[in-house]
């Protein structure tokens, strides 16, 4: 099941994502108008998606994993799967933005992961994507921005049945019918991510794992579009060596083969065999950056976190997160010391081509930093390797906050007209990324704000 979540946001910055709370036993994603006297909004055309990297010895142990366990740890007898093709349908009032991303959406699923699978108009749809305010969304789910369910098609049925075992994950035996419900009032950005992240559960794994770096089944939901290991998942999750049904000892005994076949680039992968990621970490994380802690408390958890992740001897990307966690906490009462953990942070995200996107949110921090310091052209070094990233995983949010903080730097370090045509330029992806006037005006001033030249003049 998916809990709903959304991170404390970063100083200035915007993370875009949602945070665990409660488990239930549905999917969901935690919960921004769009007007017009700014520049057209851009959209992200061909996708680029970068090919998984792992062993295939550790991408079969993940895929049971993420397929036999619901998100709250509660373990899937079977497995379950459409296995019919997929028709997928678009009711609701639904937002300009959301057909061209769901059929771009679409045509990945279906060249990237061989799924069968395409639009409808037809009431029999197998998957129902309805687009409704986000006040009607919680007031069935107070959390949740968007969520999915299986056995329904609307929102009023869900509603007469939520507290049924019809819309129970762990009780479901196959998919058939299925509901995804989608904010219509949203930012495009939260609502493509929301599609993707949803509609990727509806047909495939319902877990999560932070031991993963290059994936949206992930809790720290630094990727927000489906990646190649996400397709690769979810074509060996639609292999026809598979069915409904299957134990995980059976399709234990299958993974190999099929992804001998479907990923033979991994066959020749060294296993990493990250460890399990222990509950007390996953609790610490979600009360430190999750709703209902008071200050004090995040911290606190914060500080558990670091505490099981250096005990656990990680030096992986959740031992990063710790430290990136433990910095954005810090920000607001000591920024040197939350710096610090900014720079451990980058340090154990490392290079691999798997954290380049962690590393690009790290650095729009770094970045801050540098132009608040009056350091810009510290702020253009740290800045410049990753706005190709962040364009290549298609964050409009991520790449708007990296434009912005490039124009303030250009500005503080003499180059003006260049500086004012960058933040000329980000402004279409932030109308993307952020949706309405407002909150691309209100992220100007929020980076404006860092800069010591505006401050003396007080232009903000």
């Amino acid at each position: 099941m998916r809990k709903a979540r959304r991170y404390i946001l970063p100083l200035y910055l915007m993370l875009g994502a949602c945070m665990p709370v409660a488990p239930t036993d549905t999917t969901t994603r935690s919960a921004a108008s769009l007007e017009s006297n700014l520049p057209p909004m851009k959209s992200f055309s061909v996708p680029r998606p970068t090919p998984p990297m792992g062993s295939n010895s550790d991408i079969a142990r993940d895929f049971l994993d993420l397929a036999f366990s619901l998100e709250s740890g509660r373990g899937l007898q079977r497995m379950t799967r459409f296995e019919e093709p997929i028709r997928v349908r678009v009711t609701g009032t639904p937002p300009p933005n959301l057909a061209p991303d769901l059929n771009r959406l679409l045509h990945r699923l279906r060249t990237e992961a061989g799924i069968d699978i395409s639009r409808t108009d037809n009431g029999t749809a197998n998957v129902t994507i309805q687009a409704v305010t986000r006040a009607e969304i919680r007031q069935n789910l107070p959390t949740a921005a968007c969520f999915v369910v299986p056995n329904v098609s609307s929102l009023k049925e869900y509603s007469a049945a939520r507290r049924s075992n019809k819309v129970s994950w762990s009780r479901l035996k196959s998919r058939q019918r299925l509901a995804i419900f989608l904010p219509n009032d949203a930012s495009p950005q939260e609502a493509r991510d929301c599609l993707h992240e949803e509609l990727a559960q509806a047909l495939g794994p319902l877990n999560d794992l932070y031991r993963l770096p290059d994936s949206v089944f992930n809790d720290d939901n630094v990727h927000t579009v489906l990646t190649g290991f996400d397709m690769l998942i979810l074509r060996a999750y639609y292999d026809p060596e598979l069915h409904n049904g299957m134990s995980r000892n059976e399709v234990a005994d299958r993974l190999p083969a099929i992804l001998a076949r479907i990923n033979p680039a991994g066959q020749n992968g060294v296993a990493r065999r990250l460890s399990k990621t222990p509950r007390v970490w996953i609790d610490a994380v979600q009360t430190a950056l999750g709703p209902g802690a008071s200050p004090a408390e995040r911290r606190n958890a914060a500080t558990e976190a670091l505490k099981v992740a250096t005990a656990m001897g990680w030096t992986d990307h959740r031992r990063a997160f710790s430290h990136y966690a433990m910095g954005r906490l810090l920000q607001a009462i000591d920024p040197e010391a939350a710096q610090d953990h900014f720079v451990l942070a980058q340090r154990y995200f490392g290079t691999s081509p798997e954290t380049r996107l962690h590393r690009a949110y790290v650095a729009s921090q770094l970045a801050a930093y540098a132009i608040s310091a009056n350091r810009p052209e510290d702020a253009l070094y740290l800045i410049s390797p990753h706005l190709g990233t962040a364009a290549q995983h298609e964050n409009a949010a991520l790449l708007a906050t990296l434009m912005m903080l490039r124009a303030e730097a250009l500005e503080m370090s003499g180059r003006v007209s260049e500086g004012r045509q960058v933040r000329l330029d980000s402004l279409g992806w932030a109308r993307y990324g952020f949706g309405s006037d407002w909150a691309v005006r209100a992220k100007l001033r929020e980076i404006g704000s860092l800069s010591p030249l505006r401050r003396r003049r007080g232009a903000l």
